[in-house]
């Protein structure tokens, strides 16, 4: 399937309570060391729409990625993102990304911060590829030896993305 193809195929929309159980099966294939669980996606979605925005990509029926994005004030934290394994390198994590600064943007947020285990060398370049800088390390953040790079990115005034520069 071509990268045009499968993205044109996607439908990014917000994510619901029934949706969780497919969301945790992506969840758990990603993320077998540390992942969420569902109660905790449960807890996430009772902050939308006044802390939270959580979105899903999905395709026949099927959820194959999910992201979702805390907001307090002007500043915004990309709390998740994970695209199901054999969807990757296909544009999906493009997709929800965007969908996430978009509303980072729309509330007006001048920052987003996240953070992705230094190992993980394709999420790192999906987000420098957005503008994302990485400004710290925080050892052993997904347990020993599984560093994580925080990573930000400035929105302008006008919504759009800025300088990685703090």
């Amino acid at each position: 399937m071509s990268v045009a193809a499968a993205v044109s195929d996607l439908v990014v929309r917000r994510m619901r309570w029934w949706d969780i159980e497919q969301v945790h099966v992506v969840e758990t294939r990603s993320f077998p060391h540390t992942p969420w669980s569902q109660e905790t996606f449960w807890s996430e979605l009772s902050g939308v729409p006044s802390s939270r925005h959580y979105v899903v990509a999905e395709s026949a029926g099927q959820v194959v990625g999910y992201a979702g994005l805390m907001v307090v004030g002007r500043e915004a934290d990309i709390q998740t993102l994970a695209v199901a394994a054999e969807r990757r390198g296909q544009g999906v994590g493009s997709r929800l990304l965007d969908a996430l600064l978009d509303e980072a943007a729309r509330r007006g947020c001048a920052r987003v911060t996240l953070e992705v285990e230094a190992a993980s060398h394709a999420a790192q370049h999906l987000y420098a590829r957005r503008g994302f800088t990485a400004i710290a390390r925080r050892s052993d953040y997904y347990g020993p030896g599984s560093d994580a790079l925080i990573m930000h990115i400035r929105l302008d005034q006008a919504g759009q993305q800025g300088e990685g520069s703090p």
